[in-house]
């Protein structure tokens, strides 16, 4: 199967005062048409950065180097016309609507803008395919939602607002980033199964962006984890959460609470999380990985094939098997081999 986005060698260095500070290094993937994959990764690890990238909407004074293709084009190269198109095949859905949608307009005027402004769209059919995406989302009585502002609507039924018009523009990739993390439980899983049902109704590519790897475990084929801006690993969804190659994917599944078993305190990863910027050299996830020995401080960690995917580990083909066998929070911090 055809990859419809590839990204290689993707790394962005942002400014802050005189300074740019990378936030991705060196990250590569492939998402073919029709496929779900996660990112998943602690906070500042470069999930949202690195979909912000494949749409070109980092901010101002933003380096960026390596790769992102397309259906063929080249994205870091495209301008004007070209750059508007893109943005409207690669649709973008965000963690808080409240935070991208105007609340001094109504429902309508955020729907059906782009479609008039960028598409010559008539009013009238704007309006009237900005209702049938609110139905398609299980939106009841979409022509009264459609004059109602923002401040009237719930927080879930507004992310639904904003997967429709997301919709609006037929796009064949969607970037999910974070959108259910603000939601109650219920209503989360309500909003998951409307992308995934969409995506499997359209045909949809779809980037899961998400801090739960369970979550992304349950609706995407394959799941990529990103540490300190880079990817660690990147394998199917099942067999990564049932079996990790890279001791920091195994910690993540560790640290989640069952909801089967009972344990005296949740595994929590020692540490604290760092962005490429503050990262150091050899393995950036040495400092808190309880197998980690001299050699893994020194050296960079390259991602090598193993199991039908890819981890950045030298040690992965040795602990593959055992990593779930211990907690992060009381190993002793040495490689059981070293």
């Amino acid at each position: 199967m055809s990859a419809l986005l590839e990204v290689s060698d993707l790394t962005v260095r942002l400014r802050l005062g005189d300074e740019q500070r990378e936030v991705i290094t060196g990250t590569a993937f492939q998402i073919a048409a029709g496929e779900a994959m996660g990112l998943v990764g602690e906070s500042g690890s470069g999930k949202s950065m690195t979909a912000k990238a494949i749409a070109r909407l980092l901010p101002l004074g933003a380096r960026v180097s390596g790769r992102v293709t397309f259906d063929g084009a080249d994205v870091l190269a495209l301008h004007g016309a070209e750059l508007r198109r893109h943005r409207a095949r690669v649709a973008v859905v965000f963690q808080d609507p409240r935070a991208h949608i105007n609340p001094v307009r109504r429902i309508d005027d955020f729907m059906t803008e782009s479609l008039r402004l960028l598409d010559d769209v008539p009013r009238a059919e704007a309006r009237r395919r900005a209702a049938a995406a609110l139905e398609e989302v299980g939106i009841d009585d979409p022509a009264k939602r459609l004059r109602q502002f923002p401040h009237e609507l719930s927080g879930g039924m507004l992310q639904r607002v904003m997967i429709a018009t997301a919709l609006l523009s037929e796009p064949r990739l969607l970037l999910a980033d974070e959108c259910t993390t603000a939601l109650d439980v219920t209503t989360q899983a309500e909003v998951m199964a409307i992308l995934d049902d969409l995506r499997r109704d359209r045909g949809l590519a779809m980037l899961f962006i998400t801090h739960d790897l369970e979550l992304a475990g349950a609706v995407c084929d394959r799941t990529t984890v990103m540490y300190a801006g880079q990817i660690v690993e990147t394998r199917g969804s099942q067999r990564l959460h049932d079996d990790p190659l890279h001791p920091y994917s195994a910690a993540l599944v560790q640290a989640r609470p069952s909801v089967t078993a009972t344990a005296p305190r949740l595994n929590a990863i020692p540490g604290r999380p760092v962005s490429a910027f503050e990262a150091p050299g050899g393995c950036r996830f040495a400092p808190r990985c309880p197998h980690a020995v001299d050699a893994c401080r020194s050296h960079d960690q390259q991602l090598t094939a193993l199991d039908g995917g890819w981890v950045r580990c030298s040690w992965a083909a040795e602990l593959r098997g055992r990593l779930l066998a211990s907690s992060p929070a009381s190993s002793s911090g040495e490689n059981a081999n070293a």
